[in-house]
């Protein structure tokens, strides 16, 4: 048995970086799919949804999740925490809400605020943990 033959056990990844790497293939994944469908039926309106799941999902999650691993204390503080939150959760309000009004529905533009504001506030903690431990 060869050490690719085990089980992968992540024990050096904090759970903090375990939740941001696996929602961020699940936004790559969403994207990619977004993308094949749309290419398939020539229709772009959800261009901007699909901008979003992979720099916002995919990119930023995945990179996030990476400085987590690098810095594993700065994955235990209060603030990495929020930022997992809220960004986890600011970000399907916005997408859903970004898809909606794409899509016509002119009164899902106070969800696209809502979910970007929450992501940002996240996003704000992540920033504020990282000028703090450097």
């Amino acid at each position: 048995m060869t050490q690719f033959d085990a089980p992968f056990q992540p024990t050096c990844v904090p759970g903090l970086a375990r939740v941001q790497f696996r929602a961020a293939t699940l936004y790559l994944m969403a994207g990619l799919v977004l993308g094949i469908v749309m290419a398939a039926s020539g229709n772009f309106t959800l261009k901007g949804v699909h901008g979003h799941l992979h720099l916002l999902g995919w990119v930023t999650l995945a990179l996030t999740g990476a400085v987590y691993t690098v810095v594993p204390d700065l994955a235990k503080g209060r603030l990495a925490r929020w930022h997992v939150i809220l960004h986890n959760l600011g970000l399907p309000i916005m997408l859903i809400a970004l898809a909606a009004y794409l899509s016509g529905v002119a009164a899902a533009e106070p969800g696209i605020a809502v979910g970007a504001v929450l992501s940002t506030i996240g996003l704000g903690a992540f920033t504020l943990a990282i000028w703090r431990a450097l």
